[in-house]
């Protein structure tokens, strides 16, 4: 994900493997067959996405959100969907 933040020729913040790394743990949790990773980037914030794509997965305990924003993310969040979980953070490369 460094690198991609890099090749858009923008720092990229100490922290921001470890919270990839924390989304991509928490859409595993999920036990789906697959998970993906979406990252896009506007005005120097970049949103990095994990989907688990387990339809209709159980409740998210809030102490994963808690965790993840210690983690250093401008925001964070996540919603259960019919296609999984999205859990996403928001890095500022600004910061």
């Amino acid at each position: 994900m460094t690198e991609q933040i890099t090749a858009w020729r923008l720092p990229a913040p100490e922290g921001t493997g470890d919270v990839v790394k924390f989304l991509v743990r928490t859409a595993v949790a999920d036990g789906g067959r697959r998970i993906s990773v979406h990252v896009s980037e506007q005005n120097r914030l970049v949103l990095v996405l994990a989907l688990s794509h387990r339809p209709h997965p159980a409740p998210l305990d809030p102490a994963v959100l808690t965790r993840l924003h210690r983690l250093g993310p401008r925001g964070c969040g996540s919603r259960a969907t019919a296609d999984g979980r999205e859990t996403w953070a928001i890095i500022d490369t600004a910061a």
